[in-house]
């Protein structure tokens, strides 16, 4: 029963789990580029994440978009996938796979530029978390559309942003990066859903 449910949930959201095998699959490259399995080398780091001083100095503008693939270790990639199905999945069967991607990548990609305009020049980061905070800043704005209460959206959504920033080591720059889109697509969405869901209560109501 439980592969069936399994199957069931990578069958209505399969958007999400394919985009936490594409994290395994860049991890896995990182360990090989390292020669290790314990966690990935500076050099792979170099390789693939988000350098700052070569997206700024040397136009290597795609480590903008890579970046949003690689972790820095185990733990990192556990996380951020955990969090990536969990809230993922939920997105993805709200507002569809297309508005669910484009949130995603715009999400992460807000977070890296902005690690790129404010941090250090000399910063190497990388992982999902400013795409994940997009998911979850959505979600939240959601949820405050659905229960016409936008201001306690917004206090929660910062709160989230503020008890998971302040750790050391964390991004918290791509962090707020992803949520500010987050939440200004979930304002977007937020009407499509309420009318995907008031569809939904008229087709079970009088079908």
């Amino acid at each position: 029963m439980a592969i069936e449910d399994l199957l069931k949930a990578v069958r209505h959201a399969w958007l999400t789990y394919t985009l936490a095998l594409i994290n395994v699959g860049v991890y896995i490259y990182e360990l090989y580029l390292s020669g290790s399995i314990a966690k990935p080398s500076p050099y792979a780091l170099l390789k693939l994440g988000l350098v700052n001083i070569l997206v700024t100095q040397h136009h290597e503008w795609w480590r903008l978009f890579t970046a949003m693939f690689v972790h820095l270790n185990w733990i990192h990639l556990a996380t951020n996938t955990f969090f990536l199905i969990y809230l993922g999945s939920q997105l993805e069967l709200f507002v569809g796979r297309l508005r669910y991607i484009v949130l995603y990548i715009t999400a992460g990609l807000f977070g890296n530029v902005l690690t790129v305009a404010l941090m250090d020049p000399y910063t190497i980061s990388g992982g999902a978390s400013g795409a994940l905070f997009g998911i979850a800043g959505a979600l939240i704005m959601i949820e405050g559309i659905l229960k016409r209460n936008i201001q306690t959206a917004l206090a929660n959504a910062f709160f989230l942003f503020l008890i998971n920033s302040w750790m050391p080591h964390v991004n918290a720059v791509a962090h707020l990066g992803g949520l500010l889109v987050g939440i200004a697509f979930g304002y977007i969405y937020g009407d499509y859903v309420k009318e995907k869901m008031a569809k939904m209560l008229y087709w079970d109501e009088f079908h």
